[in-house]
Order: structure tokens, then C-alpha cells, then sequence
């Protein structure tokens, strides 16, 4: 997956346009979990190729046998692939991708109960998409008729969102695709890397578009964070009001403890993203990884357990998130419906009880001297208040061993409570039994002075 950070977008020829100076907020890098939803027409198909198990997909046909449901819109432009095979069996060719507007049923969405679902997860903070590439909004837009409140489910989905959220005491924020939007553009489908920055609008009337959508966001919302998506149109990046640093400051105006990320194709950002991966060692800058629990962030319902992440999959992966600086962004895919699957609510709660008894050792942390050791047991670290968090992640091995830094501490518990009995060696390290009831936890953590 690319990275955005170093796409900083056309030279104007121009001095830069004056960006916010704002950084990176500290209750966004206490936050460490947060939850994505993504949710639109693509869950109405609920559709993609199932990829893992060894899937070889050659470079050049990536696109059209995307991983990712959300892309359907795309994909099925593309004639002659699985997800044109199946639109036309399914729903034959007489019916557009858009036309699945008015198919789309949310009867089922309880937004205080799915929310609810997320912070009892652990997320500190949600961002629901509020218009993914296919252009369609989720909330009462007066920029477009093309949204969830005049078509399909006939609510404003993002306002039930952000109520419910509120409401749990998490923070809100915001996912907008700001320089992809197939309903107001005449492009054939994107089949490579290239077309994705090759086919879209960089005009200033659509600049003017998305911006005015942004700032309906931001009026409306006051979003904790400001998740933009594939850059910003070129024409848009000047000294203008629908400009990025202009819209840039109107947001942080309105919430000066905002954040916004590192996707819009501009020298300023926030935090790092970094998509479906691993990330080997501690970045320095605040990051964010993000990932659906499968192949997919839109639901794709070809996937079972074998292309998810169970519960113990889930929080090994946050612990080595946040080891490293970053927080984790993971995706829930609901059905169209509004319904959380159940393969996903499954890893979810496990997460979240995990993170009932061990959730000190990871909100609010920030890095050790290092994120993991390169032999031996795996492990990760974790610091916060003068203390040191090893997280033991496979902890049926039975024991944990301790670094030369941390052998002497006069001070080692175990998550519940129970003081753990340390074994020094002529080395200068240690070891500590983990307790029988930890072994099957997905991670046992010892907290020691350090």
C-alpha cells in the first residue's frame, strides 16, 4: 500500500499557501483504538473476490479483482471481471451500480446499540465513512440529491452516528473521500495505480464541491477527527477558499483539538496512515494503522473464518500497533442492513475483554526503548507512569523473559494483581512463570518499575 505523506501535490509556482500549524493532539495518542465503519451502496452486494490462502493475483489485474468490496462501484466497470460476472447474474444489465440506491434497506441499524458494540470493543474514538468513492453521502447533504437521507435508507445516517457516539463518550470523527467521486465523474474504470491519480477531477468547480461538503461536515459535526481519503483535486490546493489550508484552518477554528491525517496531497498533515501494513519498527511521528478484520473495510460476505482476524489475532495486532507509536484504526463492515456480522462482532468482544482487564497497559502508553525483542519468546513493550508493560504474546510458552534493563526490578505484577517471582540469570536478564489462568489469554502482560 502507498504511502501519502510524500505526495504533496502540484507546484503552483507560487509561494505555499499557509497551512495550520496545528500537530498531533494527545487525547488522539492516549486514544490508541479507534473504530472505522465503513458503510454504503457496496454493502449491498456485500461483494468482492475472496483473497488469502494463497490467492496469486497477477500486478496487472489487481484492480479488477479487488480485495476490497467498497471499490464494487469500480469494479464492476471493469467487463469481463468477477464483479462484473456476478452483477450481471445478479441483477442483470439493466441495473446500474447506482441504482442499488434505492435497494438499500437500513431497517436494522440501531445506532446507540452499534455504537454501543464499539466502545464496549475498546474504541476511544469511531469514524464512519460519510462519502466513500461512489460519491453517495450519508448524511442530509443540500450539495447533492445522491445521499442516504432522499434516497434508500431515508435517515441521516452520519447524524445517528454522531448522537450515539456522543452520547458513549467516545470521540466522533470523519472519513471523506476528497478527490474520488464516481457519481459526478466521466472516467473509465481505474485498473492500475496510475488511473487511481490519472482518472478523477482536479478542476476547481469540483474543488468547490467537495469543500462545501467538508464544511458541512465540519458545521454540522465538529468531528474529533478529520479522516480525508485519496488526496484533494489539484485544483484545490491553492490560496483559495475551497482550498485545502483554507478549509484546513476553518476546521481547526471550529475544533482547535482536532486532528486530521496525512491524506490530502498537501505538504502539511497530522498522523501517518499506514493501510494493511506491517510497520517493523518504532516511528517516531504519530501513526495510524488501519485495516478491515478481513480482506475488505466494506463487508464482503465470500469471507469466513479464514479470512478474518480472530479476537486473539486482533489484540496481538493493537499491542504491536501501539508498541511501535501508532494507534489502531480497525474496521467493522456492516451489512447493508446495519447489522454487525457476526464472525466480526465475534473478534470484537474478545478484544474487548481483553482490553477490560489490560486496557492500562496500552490506552495512553507510549513507547519503551524499543517496541520488541529480535529472539527469544515474542514479546512487546509498552511504558507509562514510570512503568514498563511486557506483553508476552504467546504466552502459552509459560514463561516471559525480562531484558537487562528491566531484571532488577524490585517490582513485577501480572494484570490481575499477583505478584510474579523473578528468576535472574549471570546474564543481567530474568524470567518470570506466567500464571496458568494468563496462558490462554491472546496476551499475557507483566507490568514492572522502569
Amino acid at each position: 500500500m502507498m504511502n501519502f505523506e510524500t505526495r504533496t501535490g502540484p507546484d503552483l509556482g507560487v509561494a505555499s499557501p499557509q497551512y495550520p500549524t496545528q500537530g498531533v493532539p494527545e487525547w488522539y495518542r492516549d486514544a490508541k483504538l479507534g473504530f472505522f465503519v465503513h458503510w454504503g451502496l457496496y454493502s449491498v452486494p456485500a461483494w468482492a473476490v475472496q483473497h488469502g490462502d494463497g490467492v496469486n493475483i497477477p500486478t496487472e489485474d489487481a484492480y479488477a479483482w479487488h480485495q476490497y468490496a467498497e471499490w464494487y462501484g469500480n469494479t464492476v466497470r471493469i467487463p469481463g471481471s468477477p464483479t462484473w460476472e456476478r452483477h450481471q447474474r445478479l441483477y442483470g444489465p439493466g441495473v446500474s451500480y447506482e441504482d442499488l440506491a434505492d435497494r438499500w434497506d437500513a431497517s436494522a441499524f440501531d445506532a446507540g446499540a452499534f455504537v454501543g458494540e464499539l466502545v464496549d470493543a475498546g474504541a476511544r474514538y469511531i469514524v464512519p465513512t460519510t462519502k466513500h468513492h461512489e460519491g453517495f453521502c450519508l448524511w442530509g447533504t443540500g450539495t447533492t440529491g445522491f445521499n442516504a437521507v432522499r434516497r434508500g435508507p431515508r435517515r441521516d445516517l452520519i447524524a445517528e452516528f454522531h448522537d450515539a457516539t456522543r452520547r458513549a463518550g467516545a470521540r466522533f470523527g470523519v472519513y471523506y473521500s476528497g478527490a474520488l467521486d464516481w457519481h459526478v465523474s466521466d472516467f473509465p474504470a481505474i485498473e492500475s495505480d496510475t488511473d487511481l491519480f490519472r482518472f478523477r477531477r482536479n478542476d476547481a468547480h469540483f474543488a468547490r464541491y467537495s469543500a462545501a461538503q467538508v464544511d458541512e461536515l465540519i458545521e454540522r459535526f465538529a468531528p474529533d477527527v478529520l479522516w480525508n481519503d485519496i488526496e484533494w483535486p489539484d485544483g484545490g490546493k491553492g490560496e483559495e477558499d475551497y482550498a485545502v489550508a483554507a478549509l484546513l484552518r476553518r476546521y481547526f477554528s471550529r475544533v482547535p483539538e482536532g486532528v486530521v491525517n496525512d491524506r490530502w496531497g498537501v505538504p502539511y498533515h497530522g498522523f501517518l496512515t499506514r493501510e494493511y501494513t506491517h510497520i517493523p519498527d518504532i516511528v517516531e511521528h504519530p501513526w495510524e494503522s488501519t485495516r478491515g478484520l478481513g480482506y475488505s473495510f466494506g463487508y464482503n460476505q465470500a469471507e469466513d473464518e479464514r479470512h478474518s482476524l480472530s479476537g486473539a489475532a486482533l489484540v496481538r495486532l493493537l499491542v504491536d500497533v501501539v508498541a511501535k507509536n501508532g494507534n489502531l484504526l480497525i474496521n467493522v463492515g456492516p451489512a447493508a442492513d446495519g447489522s454487525i456480522p457476526e464472525l466480526q462482532r465475534q473478534a470484537m468482544r474478545e478484544m474487548g475483554a481483553w482490553l477490560s482487564v489490560n486496557g492500562g497497559a496500552v490506552y495512553g502508553t507510549r513507547p519503551w526503548i524499543r517496541a520488541a525483542e529480535r529472539s527469544g519468546a515474542p514479546r512487546s513493550y509498552t511504558r507509562s507512569d514510570g512503568r514498563v508493560h511486557l506483553h508476552a504474546l504467546d504466552p502459552v510458552a509459560g514463561t516471559i523473559e525480562l531484558p537487562a534493563e528491566l531484571a532488577a526490578t524490585a517490582d513485577a505484577r501480572w494484570a490481575d494483581g499477583t505478584t510474579a517471582v523473578l528468576e535472574t540469570r549471570p546474564d543481567g536478564t530474568a524470567s518470570a512463570e506466567i500464571p496458568a489462568a494468563l496462558r490462554s489469554a491472546p496476551v499475557a502482560v507483566l507490568t514492572v518499575a522502569g
